[in-house]
């Protein structure tokens, strides 16, 4: 079945290529679809699931995996304010930048 391309209005060429797109869709769905079943065959016949081999079924479910942001200890202080610390952790804060500049030394920061 060959399509005479040139004869089709923008229209017709976007409602083509839509379901040139949908179908492909389709057939890479069925694709993946066979392979899979394939493989659980094998696993299977091997005493396993997917699961097993490869890790959770589809991506988006199970648990929800949370990340815990740890607090960290503040390892300087600022002596101007006593509020002020930092853990050594990322970019310098602008009170340690002053504090260098003005002559101290990181030591002299420390907490404790």
């Amino acid at each position: 079945m060959a399509i005479e391309l040139d004869s089709l209005n923008s229209k017709q060429l976007t409602d083509l290529i839509a379901r040139a797109q949908k179908r492909l869709e389709s057939l890479h769905s069925e694709k993946a679809g066979k392979a899979r079943a394939k493989l659980a065959n094998l696993a299977k016949a091997e005493g396993y699931t997917i699961e097993e081999l490869f890790g959770g079924a589809k991506k988006g479910r199970g648990k929800a995996k949370v990340k815990v942001k740890r607090v960290v200890k503040p390892k300087y202080r600022n002596p101007a304010n006593a509020a002020e610390t930092w853990s050594g952790r990322g970019k310098r804060p602008r009170w340690f930048n002053a504090a260098l500049t003005a002559g101290k030394k990181e030591k002299d920061l420390l907490i404790g």
